[in-house]
C-alpha cells in the first residue's frame, strides 16, 4: 500500500519513480506575492499608476465643471426668455442662443463620458502591462537561480487553486529561497524607461445640428 501511494504522488509530479528513489529531486519555493510587493520596481509602478489616476481625475473634474457653467449659462437663458418685457425679436435671439448652447452641452455630456470609458481602459491596460514586465522580471531572477542551483522544482508558495485553497499545503523554510529573489532584483541597476502616457484624450468637438433638449448632467 505504502509502494503503492509513493508512486501515485510521483507519476503525479511528472517524475519517473528511478528519480525520486534515487534522492536527487531538489526542490525550492518561492513567494511570488512578498516578491512582487518587496520588488523596488513595483514601488515604482505604483506610483505611475496613481499619478495617471490622478491626472485622468484633474481632466475629468475639468471637463465636469465647463459642463456645470455650459448648464448655468443654458438655465440662465431660460429665465430669461420667461421676461413678460422681452421683445419678440429679443426672445428670438436668445431661444436660439439657448438652442446652440444645448447642442453643445450634449456634445460635452458625450465627450466626458467617452473619456471616462477611455480613460478607464487605457489605465487598466497600463497597469496590467506594468505588472506583466514586473512578474517577467521576477520569473526571470528565479529561472537564473533554478540554472544555477540545480532546481529540479520549484513552486509559488502563495499560490491559490481555483478553489481559493494553498496549492502548497506545507513546505520546509530552508526550501524558501524568496529572499535571495528579492536581493538579487534590487540590486539590478534600474533602466531609464519612457514613462507610458495614456492616448489623447477623445476630441472635443461642437456642433450645433443636435436638436434642442433639456440637458441632463454627466
Amino acid at each position: 500500500m505504502k509502494k503503492f501511494l509513493l508512486l501515485t504522488v510521483v507519476l503525479a509530479l511528472g517524475l519517473p519513480a528511478a528519480t525520486y528513489a534515487q534522492g536527487t529531486l531538489k526542490v525550492g519555493t518561492v513567494d511570488m506575492n512578498r516578491a512582487f510587493k518587496e520588488f523596488n520596481k513595483t514601488k515604482d509602478s505604483e506610483k505611475k499608476i496613481n499619478d495617471a489616476k490622478d491626472a485622468a481625475k484633474k481632466e475629468y473634474d475639468d471637463r465636469a465643471e465647463n459642463y456645470k457653467k455650459a448648464l448655468e449659462e443654458i438655465n440662465k437663458l431660460s429665465q430669461q426668455l420667461e421676461a413678460p418685457a422681452l421683445s419678440q425679436d429679443a426672445k428670438s435671439a436668445k431661444a436660439k442662443e439657448r438652442d446652440e448652447k444645448i447642442a453643445n452641452i450634449k456634445n460635452m455630456e458625450r465627450e466626458i463620458n467617452d473619456f471616462r470609458q477611455t480613460r478607464e481602459r487605457q489605465l487598466q491596460e497600463q497597469a496590467m502591462r506594468m505588472r506583466e514586465n514586473l512578474v517577467k522580471e521576477i520569473t526571470d531572477v528565479i529561472m537564473e537561480r533554478v540554472k544555477a542551483s540545480g532546481y529540479d522544482l520549484v513552486f509559488d508558495k502563495s499560490g491559490q487553486s481555483t478553489n481559493f485553497i494553498a496549492v502548497l499545503m506545507y513546505s520546509k523554510d530552508s526550501m524558501d529561497f524568496t529572499t535571495d529573489v528579492i536581493t538579487a532584483l534590487n540590486k539590478r541597476p534600474v533602466t531609464t524607461t519612457t514613462t507610458e502616457k495614456p492616448a489623447t484624450s477623445p476630441a472635443t468637438t461642437t456642433t450645433t445640428t443636435s436638436p434642442a433638449a433639456s440637458p441632463k448632467k454627466p
